[in-house]
């Protein structure tokens, strides 16, 4: 994209200073952002970026700093300041009223919506007129319900627009698109750059961030780190500064040994619903990574239940092993069978737990374990597991009597990972079953959790990867299959796809052939 700066930055934040108790989330933060920019704004998990935005927006209070917008200071603390200000912002989790249309939707907080036909009728009009302006191509009188997650975006982008947003903040915004509908939004994005706006996007996708900013500022343990020029940058140099380590980039290892059958779905069926299974079948051999792409909510958590033992099928078969898959999450993890849920907050860990009793939690009444006797937990032999699978694993804040819920992201999907892998001491799991195990953590975690998970492949398991990442699946996938309102296409090599043809699978177009 070629920038448009004017004379002047349209945003100036100036040594932005919070803290919350002993820690500093923002460090002395100062960054400018002009007419016509697109700035990426890079960080670890915990690295400051959210609460940076969260007091752009009036969402926090800085204990230091002042920001400015067009030159005039931008009262701190108030949401309603920064909207009259120009500022707009469109979050990776969507904010919409299914039940209500698009204008109505747009029109929330802006006026009431009961207000006189004529009104309505003037505010469609300028609606339409924005849609026009920027390609944001919408039907006004479609409930949000009907829409795709690609239309749900632009709405969203609409709003901001419609209430006259000229700095838009973009969190995550290709998270949940398919590579087209990603396409679709960097064409918008560019249209609005060269009518002058003024964009901030947070994105952990170094390819895109690449592609889409003029600059890139780089946050790490609340302070700004690094300032560089797109045009000049790499992915290593964007990875490196983000962790202060070299980095390298994620590498194709495909299976050596695809070995027999483990798993098998045959014309899967759960009960209806907006993520049912209709009729999925799948085959996961020993040896290899079954890669699962697709947009959220298209049946993936029905997928994962189902072989969790969380989720009941209602026709059709699953085995494991050539018998019928148990129906009990405990005799499941008798079988052989590890999870690692997509909810490493709400399922993965109690988090009011010690991190010693979450690490041997799903092994306590196994035989052959000796962690439990007669109902009793042997406390010594359960603590000295978790001291174990904690070193192995690298989980790392506090040690085994830390609550769970203390442990960052990254560490507890560790400790997540360690019990599915790591606590068993007889065989490596016959089936992983991993739903979104990168899910939101950051680059260096990433690459820890994706090596355990090729290890466990190439020591035998079978391993089922569920992810919203295409490039995760691009990478890990030995054979990919796609999922769209619950169908799955066929699981095929991974050479045998592009990121276009699964993109068309991902929206329902066909196999993706």
């Amino acid at each position: 994209m070629d920038t448009i700066h004017g004379p002047a930055p349209v945003l100036e934040l100036s040594h932005i200073t919070k803290r919350f108790g002993a820690l500093t989330a923002n460090d002395d933060i100062s960054l400018t952002l002009g007419a016509g920019e697109v700035l990426a704004l890079l960080g670890e998990n915990g690295a400051g970026k959210s609460t940076l935005m969260a007091i752009l927006f009036g969402h926090y209070v800085a204990d230091g700093g002042h920001i400015r917008v067009h030159g005039r200071p931008l009262p701190p603390g108030h949401p309603r300041a920064a909207l009259a200000a120009g500022i707009g912002m469109v979050h990776q989790h969507f904010a919409l009223a299914d039940n209500l249309s698009v204008l109505d939707n747009i029109l929330l907080g802006t006026e009431p919506l009961w207000s006189p036909r004529s009104r309505r009728a003037a505010a469609r009009d300028r609606l339409m007129a924005v849609s026009r302006q920027f390609g944001l191509v919408v039907d006004p009188d479609a409930r949000v319900a009907t829409l795709g997650v690609g239309e749900r975006q632009r709405v969203e982008i609409l709003k901001a627009l419609y209430r006259g947003a000229r700095i838009l903040i973009l969190d995550e915004p290709t998270a949940v698109l398919t590579p087209q509908e990603s396409e679709a939004l960097f064409g918008t994005l560019a249209q609005m750059v060269a009518q002058g706006l003024s964009i901030i996007f947070i994105s952990h996708k170094l390819p895109e961030v690449l592609r889409v900013s003029h600059r890139i500022a780089v946050l790490r343990h609340g302070r700004l780190v690094a300032e560089l020029d797109s045009r000049g940058a790499t992915q290593a140099d964007l990875a490196s500064a983000m962790v202060g380590r070299s980095v390298q980039a994620g590498v194709r290892q495909p299976t050596a040994r695809r070995g027999g059958l483990v798993c098998r779905l045959d014309q899967v069926h759960t009960a209806a619903g907006r993520d049912a299974l209709r009729g999925a079948s799948l085959d996961i051999a020993s040896g290899e990574i079954v890669a699962v792409a697709g947009v959220s909510g298209n049946g993936q958590a029905a997928l994962a239940g189902v072989l969790s033992g969380m989720v009941a099928i209602t026709r059709g078969s699953v085995s494991l092993q050539g018998r019928p898959l148990p129906r009990q999450p405990a005799q499941l993890v008798a079988q052989g069978v590890a999870r690692i849920p997509e909810d490493r907050h709400g399922t993965g860990v109690v988090g009011d737990l010690p991190v010693w009793e979450n690490a041997v939690s799903e092994y306590l009444r196994q035989p052959g374990k000796a962690l439990a006797r007669w109902g009793l937990v042997k406390r010594a032999a359960a603590r000295a597991k978790a001291r174990t699978l904690c070193e192995d694993f690298d989980v790392r804040g506090g040690g085994p009597d830390a609550q769970a819920r203390s442990l960052s992201g990254g560490n507890m999907q560790k400790l997540v990972l360690g019990r599915a892998l790591g606590v068993s001491d007889t065989h490596t799991p016959r089936l992983i079953v991993a739903h979104q195990p990168t899910w939101g953590l950051d680059i260096g975690a990433v690459d820890y959790v994706q090596q355990r998970l090729l290890a466990a492949r190439d020591a035998g398991a079978a391993v089922l990867l569920i992810s919203d990442d295409l490039d995760e699946v691009m990478l890990m996938g030995d054979r990919i299959a796609v999922m769209h309102e619950g169908h799955l296409t066929p699981a095929r090599d991974a050479g045998e796809w592009t990121r276009q043809s699964i993109g068309l699978a991902m929206a329902g177009a066909g196999a993706g052939t």
